[in-house]
């Protein structure tokens, strides 16, 4: 979890905010990439500590048929490998995001270093689909889920990069340490999509332009923007170039099975 003075200024500024920004919660805090939901990336960091590849811990399809909103992945002009990552649920089992890959299936990078010209760059990217919600009761009545945005989308392809950039020759304790500081920074980056560490990237979504933010670190970039079909996606990748890419509804999520 974040440190109790963070956790309490999030808890604040959640407060003064109405839904705008990207949503916390108990999981979400200990980098589960949920955001009010049960979180299933867990799994996804266990398989780093150990170095294995992460796209072993995917779900299968029955789960992104439950949503009541349509997918996104790239479109047509990618013609590379397709496949499944995960879905987010809410307490009451409600499908509210997920992530679909395109491209090398990526590992986790073994050293806290950058990626060099002379190191072998696998070429990915995953496409976060997240419903567009407003502020709304849960199911049993006792509190409010918080309204989703494109900082919610930010924040998810920020987290989902960190998944594959985890620093295997730290000890269990840093490596820690590490993820809920780069947890911590892409909560605050995602909340301020109008600074200096964003630009803005036009790409193309079912063939028509959409501004995106977009973002660039040491391991990767990082998109968010939305769409006109009531969801925002966000999209994280590496060894692929952001600029070339295009967004388009899957017509048949089997196909990514």
């Amino acid at each position: 979890m974040l440190p109790s003075c963070c956790a309490d200024r999030k808890e604040s500024e959640r407060d003064a905010r109405e839904g705008g920004g990207p949503l916390r919660s108990v999981e979400s805090e200990e980098a589960s990439g949920h955001m009010e939901t049960t979180s299933r990336v867990g799994a996804q960091a266990s398989a780093a500590e150990g170095g294995q590849q992460l796209p072993s811990a995917r779900r299968t399809v029955d789960g992104y048929l439950l949503a009541p909103f349509p997918w996104y992945g790239l479109d047509e002009a990618f013609t590379g490998p397709r496949w499944l990552m995960q879905v987010g649920t809410s307490a009451e089992g409600a499908v509210e995001h997920g992530s679909v890959g395109h491209g090398d299936e990526p590992s986790v990078r073994n050293e806290f270093t950058a990626v060099t010209e002379d190191e072998p760059k696998e070429r990915f990217a995953v496409v976060v689909t997240v419903a567009a919600n407003d502020v709304r009761r849960s199911a049993d009545g006792t509190g409010l889920l918080e309204a989703t945005s494109v900082s919610s989308a930010a924040w998810l392809a920020g987290v989902g990069l960190l998944s594959f950039t985890w620093p295997g020759q730290l000890d269990h304790t840093l490596r820690d340490d590490w993820l809920d500081q780069q947890t911590e920074t892409a909560w605050v980056l995602a909340d301020d999509l109008a600074g200096p560490d964003w630009s803005t990237l036009s790409l193309p979504v079912d063939g028509v332009p959409t501004p995106f933010h977009y973002r660039e670190s040491e391991f990767g970039w990082v998109l968010a923007g939305s769409t006109q079909e009531g969801v925002h996606v966000g999209a994280y990748g590496r060894g692929m170039s952001a600029y070339g890419l295009g967004f388009a509804m899957i017509k048949d999520i089997a196909t990514y099975a």
